[in-house]
């Protein structure tokens, strides 16, 4: 018996059967379903910084219809054409600069698209041009999650099908949220870069510049009724950003899910809902640690979104997200923010 030292991908087809794909020169990071509308569809991310996407081919003249058992309930011919089904790769994304961490297919009312992060700090889009031979992938959106900029703008507030205005976030990416060579040297050298580490980040105990200090994840909001949104967390900060895509203006981040927020200064002594972001002060900084899953639940009716985040503090968040109103006035800035709380915070993993 041969033994090839490969990461695989096993799928588990009609009749039970499994199927082995040498997949990728690196560990698989995470693997993820299409809508099964577009076929029998997956795509596998990996430490070798690539995705690849693969599809369930059959015979000539058999259908995927033909797969299902017969009447008498024997399921005889289910096994028989099981054993003739082949997993194809049809396409490979190398854009990404680091490994790549996650990739999800978008809801399939925006069509055949997938996200990916990778340890660059890089959120990219793809769309598939040609189906149904999905072999022709566009990128379509390439952002530094780091350093994506806020909506700011009162003319951008929240409308039907649209997500505009939001909470203020941070621009400016620190030694919490390092750049793609900075992981990538540290990963490489394997060195934690003390002596060049701000007095913020020292004041964060557990926190570092390898690539195995961070997390990278994603998840798409699965309610079409807002649009393309997708929550990223990267690097070290251990901050989840909501980015919104649209096709008519670039990605904004709408809402940043921040931990550890310093309250900001306000003027009012009440307030119901507080903002998920506050700029940090290194005086009251609190003990942070990066976000390694993200996973955002359907809507089901709610007024509000739910998000479930976890760490690599062993905690687990769930975070009530507030969407912002849908004014027609531009002068109640205040009504148009998203705003987000944590309703649940439990750390049994520890």
């Amino acid at each position: 018996m041969d033994f090839i030292l490969q990461p695989a991908v096993w799928i588990r087809g009609p009749a039970s059967k499994l199927t082995k794909k040498q997949a990728h020169d690196a560990p698989v990071s995470k693997l993820s379903w299409a809508h099964p509308e577009f076929g029998s569809i997956i795509a596998s991310s990996s430490f070798d910084r690539s995705v690849k996407v693969w599809e369930q081919t059959l015979p000539s003249g058999q259908s995927e219809t033909s797969q299902q058992p017969t009447g008498n309930g024997s399921g005889a011919s289910t096994q028989s054409q099981a054993s003739t089904s082949r997993w194809a790769e049809r396409a490979v994304l190398t854009d990404a600069r680091g490994t790549v961490r996650a990739v999800e297919f978008a809801p399939h009312h925006f069509g055949l698209k997938l996200a990916t992060i990778a340890s660059d700090n890089q959120l990219r889009i793809y769309e598939c041009l040609e189906q149904p031979s999905i072999t022709t992938w566009q990128l379509s959106e390439e952002l530094d999650v780091q350093t994506l900029p806020s909506s700011s703008s009162p003319s951008l507030r929240s409308r039907a099908h649209t997500v505009a205005l939001a909470t203020p976030t941070q621009t400016n990416a620190t030694l919490d949220g390092a750049s793609a060579s900075l992981v990538t040297q540290a990963l490489q050298q394997g060195l934690q870069q003390s002596g060049t580490a701000t007095p913020q980040s020292s004041l964060r105990p557990g926190l570092g510049n390898r690539e195995a200090d961070g997390g990278w994840c994603i998840s798409w909001c699965k309610d079409r009724y807002w649009g393309e949104l997708i929550a990223a967390g990267c690097g070290t900060s251990g901050i989840v950003k909501i980015v919104q895509l649209s096709p008519s203006r670039r990605p904004t981040t709408i809402l940043a899910l921040d931990p550890a927020p310093t309250p900001a200064p306000q003027t009012s002594s009440s307030a119901p809902e507080t903002s998920a972001f506050a700029v940090e002060s290194s005086a009251t900084a609190q003990p942070s640690f990066a976000v390694t899953s993200v996973a955002w639940a359907p809507s089901c009716g709610r007024s509000y979104h739910l998000i479930a985040t976890g760490g690599r503090d062993g905690r687990v968040r769930i975070w009530r997200v507030k969407p912002g109103e849908d004014l027609e006035r531009e002068d109640d800035e205040e009504e148009s923010k998203w705003t987000a709380s944590v309703v649940a915070d439990f750390d049994q993993h520890k």
